[in-house]
C-alpha cells in the first residue's frame, strides 16, 4: 500500500522550516510557502532565517506566524557563526517540540543535519542520492534542474500540499508608503512616468557595467521620453554615481537609506527595471513590473524570473551585449513580442 504523504498523515500543529539566505532566495520560496500554509492552514509556522529576514516574515505573515534567527554554521557562508548564541539555539528549538522540520535550504548536504538538531518530530527535505523515506523522515532526491520556485514547490507537494502558483509576491505596506513619500525621492515622479535602473548587486562582480547601464538608460529615456530613476542602498550610492556621471539625460538617484520596502513602492509605479541579477529582479517579478535583467555569473535557468515575456534575461558575462538588452527593454516599453525565441521553458533567454 502506498504510504500517505507526510503532511496528510502527520496534520503537524507546529512546523519550523529553515531557509537562511538573502532576500531573493527568500522570495523564490514564497510559492512554496504559499502551499505550505494552505496545506496547514492552523499550523503555526516558524521560520528560522537570516537575522535581516525578520522583515520577511513580516511581510509574509500570511504564511509566517514567526521569525527565529539563526545563529549561523561553519560551514554556511552567509553569515559569521555566533558562537556563543548555537547552545540557546538548538536548546529552545528542541524544548519546542515542533511537529514537523522543513528544510528547504538547498541540497541538504550540511542543513539535513542542522534541521535534525532542531529536535522537531518529524523531518522532510532534499538530500542528495537516493529518497529516504520512513514513518517520520522524507528526504527527497535534490532536483539538479527547474527554476528555484519549482524546485522548492515540488517538495512540499510531495509532501502533500496542493499548488497554490507558480507566482512570486511582494506585498506593499502604508508604512512602505509613508517611508517613500517622508524621503521625498518620488516627489516629482508621475505613476509610470519613469523607468528604473538598478545597478548594483550583493557581489559586485556580479554588476554590469555603470557605462552599459548609462548607455541603454540614455537611450530610452530618449526613445520614450520616461526619466531614469536610479535605485540601491545607501551603501551602492557609489554605483549609481558612477552612471548618471555617464548619462546625457539627468537621472534621479533614489539611492538612499529606505527601506526595501519604499524601494519597491517606488519601483511598482516606474514602467520597466533595468537591473542585475540579484533580489530585485524577483521583487518586479513580485509587483509584476516588467524588467530586464542582466546575468553574468548565476545559473541563469535556476534564477531567471518564471515569466519570461515580462521578464528578459539576458547572458552577457563579457558586458558585450547591450544592443540586447536595449532590444528587450524596447519591447517591453512597446509592448512587442521577442524578435527571436528558441524552446527553452515558456520563453527563451537571450
Amino acid at each position: 500500500m502506498q504510504r500517505r504523504p507526510l503532511l496528510r498523515r502527520l496534520d503537524p500543529s507546529s512546523i519550523v522550516v529553515f531557509r537562511a539566505l538573502q532576500l531573493g532566495d527568500m522570495l523564490c520560496a514564497v510559492p512554496a510557502l504559499r502551499a505550505l500554509r494552505s496545506a496547514a492552514p492552523r499550523a503555526h509556522i516558524a521560520l528560522v532565517g537570516l537575522p535581516w529576514a525578520q522583515q520577511f516574515a513580516d511581510r509574509f505573515s500570511g504564511y509566517i506566524d514567526e521569525f527565529i534567527p539563526f545563529p549561523g554554521h561553519p560551514l554556511l557562508p552567509e553569515q559569521p557563526v555566533q558562537h556563543e548564541a548555537l547552545a540557546r539555539f538548538y536548546t529552545s528549538l528542541c524544548a519546542r517540540e515542533f511537529g514537523l522540520a522543513l528544510q528547504m535550504h538547498g541540497s541538504g548536504d550540511v542543513t539535513n543535519d542542522i534541521v535534525s538538531g532542531f529536535g522537531a518530530k518529524a523531518l522532510a527535505g532534499y538530500c542528495r542520492g537516493a529518497a529516504l523515506i520512513r514513518d517520520r523522515t522524507v528526504l527527497l532526491p535534490y532536483p539538479e534542474t527547474g527554476a528555484e520556485p519549482e524546485r522548492l514547490l515540488r517538495l512540499v507537494e510531495e509532501l502533500g500540499a496542493q499548488p497554490a502558483g507558480l507566482h512570486l509576491e511582494f506585498p506593499l505596506s502604508p508604512g512602505d508608503e509613508e517611508e517613500l513619500d517622508a524621503s521625498g525621492l518620488a516627489k516629482n515622479l508621475q505613476d509610470k512616468s519613469y523607468f528604473c535602473i538598478h545597478p548594483g548587486a550583493r557581489q559586485r562582480d556580479k554588476c554590469w557595467p555603470p557605462r552599459q547601464f548609462a548607455e541603454v538608460g540614455d537611450r530610452l529615456a530618449a526613445e520614450f521620453g520616461l526619466t531614469p530613476v536610479l535605485t540601491g542602498s545607501a551603501s551602492e550610492a557609489d554605483l549609481t554615481a558612477e552612471v548618471a556621471a555617464h548619462m546625457h539625460h539627468k537621472p534621479v538617484n533614489a539611492a538612499a537609506p529606505i527601506s526595501i520596502g519604499a524601494m519597491a513602492v517606488l519601483m511598482r509605479k516606474a514602467k520597466l527595471l533595468l537591473c542585475n541579477d540579484t533580489g530585485v529582479s524577483h521583487i518586479a517579478a513580485g509587483l509584476k513590473l516588467k524588467s530586464v535583467v542582466v546575468f553574468s555569473k548565476a545559473d541563469i535557468a535556476r534564477w531567471a524570473p518564471l515569466d519570461r515575456h515580462s521578464h528578459r534575461c539576458i547572458w552577457d558575462p563579457d558586458a558585450q551585449r547591450a544592443a540586447v538588452v536595449l532590444q528587450h527593454a524596447r519591447a517591453l516599453l512597446s509592448g512587442t513580442a521577442p524578435s527571436r525565441q528558441r524552446s527553452v521553458g515558456m520563453w527563451p533567454y537571450w
